[in-house]
């Protein structure tokens, strides 16, 4: 799930907030390290913790009820659905590349796009979770395939003597936070492996492994793909580029590389789309199970292994984050500034909910211990906390519209929740 489009449409974005390649690299590989130390926090309460509901299952257990409820919310709300919608702009924007639909759909041709995936994928995994979750690996298969493209294209280039395209540096000032917010929008998503711990074969040590070992991969192919980047377009031409990996396709080896690597980009916004149809719903299920049981969100499709009616729900919202996308004529931009902040605000709490537990449930039995505790689910925290006030910064009005919408969530869910009724 976190080898996604944002490596292919958020590297331009850092490279505009970052004057040096040295420091983009720095950028992106203090982005795969904090990632890891919330990896390893996140492995602690997994394997300690398993439960459908990830985060929202440590965030209950160690605030109450409310505000794992809110969280919830914002998944179905704000993260999931945005994210969905955010990638279905990717997918409709890089298809529109290779074929021109304008004549046909208009200047909502993207848009359409991205509303005709949702509704293709939310099919597909009502089919059930194997059916999902073997397209997600015969997907990521190809993602990997075309980032190890890139290297291979750079390295081609670099064996000839060639020069980059363009020389010189990209921006006079850095801006980190600016770059931090993208970079870290890229590596978003691994969190979401939790929701699968209770899944899990070897229920000790397999959330540890699968956070762990996935980061390693992705932090290796991100800073690959950010050097062919750099040695092919140079740091100005990869600031300016709208589609850097098509770019330095075209420039490896030709046309046909070019509409090879768009093809690839648009698989890869369908394959974390895939992913948060698997991840997100069964938030959406644990949260509704705990509220009321009868509540249709809360049923379990125990033939097709399925949150059936939260697969629904989770694509209805994404759908209309489209809509308002399409509305706003923002697209991409407007799902980022729409989740930044309700992501990182979570993230925050998260990291810290590690040190409630340990002082509230010291008997509950830790396969997995994060090491240097409590600095390293302090650092992540910290970090967390340092993004949330950096998206807020950078997003402005998109900020304002989320986390209005999480408050919206707010009101019924106090009214809904356990805590009261108690």
């Amino acid at each position: 799930m976190v080898v996604g489009a944002g490596i292919f449409k958020t590297s331009p974005m850092v490279a505009q907030a970052l004057p040096e390649a040295g420091q983009l690299y720095l950028a992106w590989a203090l982005g795969g390290l904090l990632s890891f130390v919330g990896a390893l926090c996140f492995a602690e309460l997994a394997a300690s913790f398993p439960d459908a509901g990830g985060d929202y299952h440590f965030l209950r257990r160690a605030y109450g009820h409310r505000l794992g409820f809110l969280f919830a919310w914002s998944r179905f709300a704000v993260i999931h659905t945005g994210s969905m919608a955010l990638l279905g702009f990717v997918f409709g924007d890089y298809l529109g590349q290779v074929v021109d639909l304008s004549p046909w759909l208009g200047a909502h041709a993207s848009a359409l796009l991205a509303a005709g995936l949702i509704v293709a994928l939310t099919g597909l995994n009502l089919l059930g979770v194997r059916v999902g979750l073997g397209t997600q690996l015969g997907l990521m298969t190809v993602v990997i395939a075309g980032l190890l493209l890139l290297g291979l294209g750079a390295g081609a280039r670099h064996l000839a003597g060639l020069p980059p395209a363009t020389q010189g540096t990209a921006t006079a000032m850095p801006d980190w936070g600016m770059a931090m917010v993208f970079v870290f929008l890229a590596y978003g998503g691994w969190s979401d492996a939790a929701t699968l711990s209770a899944e899990m074969r070897d229920d000790k040590r397999g959330i540890v492994r699968a956070l762990l070992l996935g980061l390693g991969l992705v932090m290796t192919l991100y800073l690959l793909a950010n050097w062919a980047y750099v040695r092919v377009l140079g740091l100005p031409g990869l600031a300016r580029s709208e589609a850097p990996a098509a770019e330095l396709m075209r420039l490896a080896f030709g046309r046909g590389a070019e509409l090879l690597m768009v093809g690839v980009v648009t698989l890869t916004a369908l394959s974390v789309m895939n992913a948060i149809l698997i991840a997100g719903p069964r938030t959406t299920y644990a949260a509704a199970r705990d509220i009321a049981a009868e509540w249709r969100l809360a049923r379990w499709n125990a033939r097709r292994g399925t949150p059936s009616a939260a697969v629904f729900a989770t694509s209805a919202v994404a759908l209309a984050l489209v809509a308002l996308g399409d509305v706003t004529r923002g697209g991409f931009a407007t799902m980022v500034d729409y989740l930044s902040p309700v992501y990182w605000g979570f993230l925050t709490l998260s990291g810290a909910a590690l040190i409630v537990l340990r002082r509230r449930e010291p008997e509950q039995p830790r396969p997995f211990r994060v090491p240097l505790y409590p600095w390293l689910p302090l650092l992540f925290s910290a970090c967390s906390a340092y993004l949330l006030w950096a998206s807020l910064v950078y997003v402005k009005a998109g900020a304002v519209v989320g986390l209005a919408v999480l408050a919206a969530g707010a009101v019924p869910l106090w009214w809904f929740s356990p805590a009261r009724s108690a």
